[in-house]
């Protein structure tokens, strides 16, 4: 808790946990276009952590970058958990870092073209564990937020954060 009881953003929560376990985090983000690397680079400090983001927007841009299989966008469309999954794998393992977090959903106003609802989003955490274990791992979730477009991104940014921090903190 810092002064007057109220937790540290965040941002700053992710930054200290991985500050203080010498790890490294990419971030790819589509529905989010950014607002994730944003926030983390809002604190000073952040290049000791954060390797890069990519803004993934079009399915070129998540195959190009990101390895995303023609396949999971092909089958599954980009709000998926096959895509969410890639994703975050793709950031994780072309940055060769620790921790590779993505965001992949429906901002609004309208549905997206597999008719998701606005709000529905989801967030892959992957994990990179030493060479020869078998135990490198990724998660992904779905959530459905509300509000304006703005508003449901700063949702799906703060929750991708909470999912990554929660990940981290599973380890100790």
């Amino acid at each position: 808790m810092t002064e007057f009881g109220m937790e540290p953003l965040i941002e700053t929560q992710v930054g200290d946990a991985l500050e203080r376990r010498e790890e490294t985090l990419a971030v790819a983000e589509s529905c989010t276009g950014g607002l994730v690397s944003s926030l983390l680079t809002d604190v000073p400090g952040a290049s000791a952590y954060l390797d890069r983001s990519v803004v993934a927007y079009s399915y070129d841009a998540k195959r190009q970058l990101l390895g995303v299989s023609r396949e999971a966008l092909d089958v599954d469309g980009a709000v998926s958990e096959p895509v969410g999954r890639e994703m975050a794998q793709g950031a994780r393992d072309t940055a060769d870092v620790t921790w590779g977090l993505s965001t992949t959903g429906v901002a609004g106003p309208g549905r997206d073209r597999a008719d998701h609802p606005v709000g529905t989003v989801f967030v892959g955490v992957a994990e990179a564990r030493p060479w020869g274990t078998g135990d490198s791992s990724t998660t992904v979730e779905r959530y459905q937020f509300e509000g304006s477009r703005p508003e449901i991104k700063e949702r799906i940014a703060r929750r991708a954060l909470a999912d990554l921090l929660d990940r981290i903190e599973e380890r100790d």
